[in-house]
């Protein structure tokens, strides 16, 4: 079975609303390639080596949550952007990236991928940018000591995790945002929740969560950020039989 790109572009781009998501960069198709798609991987990050393992895969597009083309970046095409961009287009592989679209989305999106992983519960939504919810909110169906969720995320997510402000305490209420989400630390404390889980830690993160009283995890951008493509690719597998492949390149980040 196949399907063509531009049903796939116009299924996945209604699916994930990205005419409602101001973002960093552009969502949907990136690099057109084939027209006829039989198989797709899809990926975290569009690297030259997730790249060359779609190539090695056969496959006829590429799905990730981080594309090309940011806002800020040079414009140029040199250097890594070249070999990227000619691998993709010699071997006439579309690739179709989904960043805010993908972490925000209710079923498919990385927060409520990465809360189904964590078991929690009463998910709500609780911060609006641009202009979309990224930041959750919900609770653990039992009280955890910090450092028992620490041990419980390094098991599931298969990484160190990061554990800072007081991690004895009893959490039942936390925050969330998967990925580069330290900012909303504040945002957290505000909320009243007991604990708040991100991917990444800057230096002054760690002073606010002690200084704050709430316990911050820092679980990796990577790990935190898998489960939504490939929620995704699963999905579109089943409506369209096609052959979907999640490759996952390992990031210590």
């Amino acid at each position: 079975m196949s399907i063509t790109r531009s049903e796939l572009q116009k299924y996945l781009d209604g699916l994930l609303r990205i005419s409602e998501i101001s973002d960093y960069c552009p969502n949907g198709l990136q690099v057109e390639g084939t027209s006829k798609i039989e198989k797709i991987v899809t990926g975290v990050t569009a690297s030259q080596a997730l790249v060359d393992a779609a190539i090695e895969a056969n496959a006829d597009a590429l799905i990730v949550h981080h594309g090309y083309f940011w806002k800020g970046e040079s414009q140029t095409v040199t250097g890594m952007k070249k070999r990227r961009l000619s691998a993709l287009l010699a071997n006439d592989l579309n690739l179709f990236a989904y960043h805010l679209p993908l972490d925000v989305h209710p079923e498919f999106g990385n927060n409520r991928q990465l809360a189904s992983i964590l078991d929690i519960q009463n998910i709500s939504a609780v911060s609006s940018v641009k202009p979309v919810g990224v930041v959750m909110q919900g609770n653990l169906e039992e009280a955890t000591e910090g450092v028992a969720l620490q041990a419980k995320m390094k098991q599931l997510l298969g990484r160190d995790v990061l554990i800072e402000g007081p991690a004895s305490k009893l959490i039942s209420s936390l925050a969330w945002c998967t990925g580069g989400g330290q900012g909303f630390i504040e945002q957290a404390v505000d909320l009243g929740v007991d604990a708040f889980i991100t991917g990444e830690v800057s230096e002054q993160t760690v002073h606010t969560a002690r200084e704050m009283g709430i316990t911050f995890f820092a679980a990796g951008h990577h790990a935190t950020e898998r489960y939504g493509v490939k929620s995704l690719g699963e999905y579109i597998a089943q409506q369209f039989d096609v052959h979907v492949e999640f490759i996952d390149i390992n990031n210590p980040a």
